[in-house]
Order: structure tokens, then C-alpha cells, then sequence
């Protein structure tokens, strides 16, 4: 039972492929649902481990990261598939890039086991934003309000990129 939200999250990376396969194959409608399971996971594995104490260290590096492969691969599929602008992707690939050369910095250090990245709300509303483009994407729901979210999405994206390696970069001058 212990690992339940960790299998959980398992299962929405491997529900990765198939969306991109229904993507890629114009299917949009079933990849909108297997968008919308993955993100119901991502909710139901937060809610299992918080409530019957089920959190694994496992888990707080694993949860993150099925996340950020579900919305990278997302964008880059989009963007290949001219969905969306290319620009959007590199922002959004640039931006998580650059925190994981930040956070692998970082390991250099600090000590792994006292020194905990905390989410931002910025990061949190970038995610958000993230996500409904995604949706507003696979719904076919373009135009001004498309644009609006398109726009101020990269703007929360940048944001919280430069938010996030200001904030974790303060331990070099501490």
C-alpha cells in the first residue's frame, strides 16, 4: 500500500506514449481524455499519499518529474504537429532545462537530504497555465482567448524560470 501513489504516478508516465501515438495520429479527442486521466492520476496520487501519510522520497522526485515529461512532451508534440508556435515550446523546453542544470548544480552544494526545492506559486500558476493550454489546444478552442493564454503563459513561464534560479541561486551567496 506504501507505494501506491508511486505506482500511480508509474502509470501516468506510461500513459505518456499512447497520448503521443493519439496525437500524432489525429485522435485528439481520446488524446484530450488520456490528458485529462493523466491529470486525475496526478491529483488522485497527491490525495492517497497526503491523506494515509503514504509519501516516499521516491515519490517527491517522481511525481515531479511525471508531470514535466507528460507537459515537455505535450508542447514538443503540439509544436511538431503545428499547433501550436514553436516559440511556445522553446520557452517552455528552455525554462526546464534551465532548472535542471540549476538544480543539478545545486546537488554540488548542498546536502541532498536536508535541502529541499519547494514549489513557488508562480511555478504552480505557470503549471496551471501549462495545462490549459494544453486543453484549450486538444478542445480545438482557438482564437483571442487561445491567444491571450498563449501569451501569458510564456510570460508566467519566463517568470518563474528566472523566480526559480534566483531563489534557488541565493544559497551560493548565503
Amino acid at each position: 500500500m506504501k507505494n501506491l501513489p508511486n505506482l500511480i504516478t508509474l502509470i501516468r508516465i506510461l500513459l505518456i506514449p499512447l497520448f503521443i501515438i493519439l496525437l500524432v495520429y489525429h485522435h485528439d479527442l481520446y488524446a484530450l481524455f488520456v490528458f485529462i486521466i493523466a491529470g486525475l492520476s496526478d491529483a488522485l496520487d497527491g490525495f492517497i499519499a497526503r491523506t494515509w501519510n503514504l509519501r516516499t522520497r521516491v515519490g517527491t522526485y517522481l511525481d515531479p518529474i511525471a508531470d514535466k515529461l507528460l507537459l515537455v512532451s505535450s508542447f514538443i508534440t503540439l509544436a511538431l504537429l503545428m499547433k501550436i508556435p514553436l516559440w511556445i515550446m522553446i520557452i517552455i523546453i528552455s525554462r526546464d532545462i534551465i532548472l535542471s542544470i540549476t538544480g543539478l548544480i545545486l546537488l554540488n552544494f548542498v546536502d541532498i537530504h536536508s535541502y529541499h526545492i519547494r514549489p513557488s506559486i508562480l511555478g504552480k500558476i505557470t503549471t496551471v497555465l501549462q495545462i490549459l493550454t494544453v486543453l484549450l489546444v486538444l478542445m480545438d478552442k482557438k482564437g483571442t482567448l487561445f491567444s491571450v493564454i498563449l501569451w501569458v503563459t510564456a510570460l508566467a513561464t519566463i517568470a518563474s524560470g528566472l523566480h526559480y534560479v534566483y531563489r534557488e541561486s541565493k544559497i551560493f551567496w548565503a
